[in-house]
């Protein structure tokens, strides 16, 4: 089993999902370098305290994966003197619309109809899917941007789980971590003091039983059979990783050694 290097991790108010990605080994006996890659859920709610922390970390770029629907629900991240905000949205504000209005404010048996019978599941393994597929030059321009200036840089979504959970493994494949200690990252993000707090339109017992949680758990959940789908999409399209980055994200041979340089010990 694959050991990881532990990392203190803060206890920030208003950030969920926050860790240093630092630690985690590569194939060939190296690590990756604490204090240069982060990940975590969106800023918009960071406390004066929680900005002051995230500042310390001499952060030079902060990849924002969300959309402008997410960001009209959530608000704009927190402003860090002297750091850079890239906003690179990897899912469209009108795809699922509907959906996640629905999942917010539909009453049970609506939610059953869209959610019940592993329809949930089934929906988030064809969301990562798609990502990979469909997202290539984002995902190109956040290893590019790396590998010339960008670090130390904090990468995050909504949760920290998803859109960010993907473009973290795409970096750590780019780096040559295992496999192995790529899937338990991203399983981190079910701790419960990382979780994303589920937000229903109704404050009511009935709009959180615990049948509508259990149906809506899927979709906030990070499932080991999520990133799975996302690397058999690599295998089945490309025919690899290093195909894959070489040929989907054009990283040449130079630009992933320098990417090597700059976040492995």
């Amino acid at each position: 089993m694959t050991q990881q290097v532990p990392s203190t991790e803060p206890e920030l108010a208003g950030v969920r999902n926050f860790r240093d990605v630092g630690g985690l080994p590569t194939v060939d006996g190296r690590r990756v370098r604490h204090g240069v890659l982060f990940r975590s859920g969106h800023l918009a709610h960071a406390t004066d305290k929680d900005a002051d922390f995230l500042s310390s970390l001499g952060l030079h770029t902060i990849f924002d994966f969300r959309n402008a629907a997410d960001q009209k629900l959530e608000g704009p991240d927190v402003e860090l003197p002297g750091v850079r905000n890239v906003n690179l949205p990897l899912s469209d504000p009108a795809d699922g619309a509907e959906f996640w209005k629905m999942v917010r404010d539909g009453d049970l048996e609506q939610l059953r109809g869209l959610l019940a019978e592993d329809r949930a599941a089934r929906r988030m393994v064809a969301s990562y899917r798609a990502i990979i597929r469909e997202r290539t030059g984002e995902h190109a321009r956040v290893l590019n941007a790396l590998a010339e200036d960008s670090v130390p840089a904090l990468m995050h979504c909504a949760a920290g789980k998803d859109r960010a959970g993907l473009s973290i493994a795409v970096t750590l494949l780019a780096l040559g971590v295992e496999r192995e200690a790529i899937v338990a990252d991203y399983l981190e993000s079910n701790a419960r003091h990382r979780r994303y707090r589920v937000h229903r339109g109704s404050a009511s017992a009935d709009a959180y039983s615990p049948e509508v949680m259990d149906l809506l758990s899927p979709l906030f959940e990070a499932r080991a059979e999520y990133l799975a789908a996302a690397f058999e999409t690599i295998e089945e399209t490309w025919g690899g990783v290093d195909a894959y980055l070489a040929e989907g994200l054009g990283l040449t041979p130079r630009l992933r050694e320098r990417l090597r340089e700059r976040l492995l010990d």
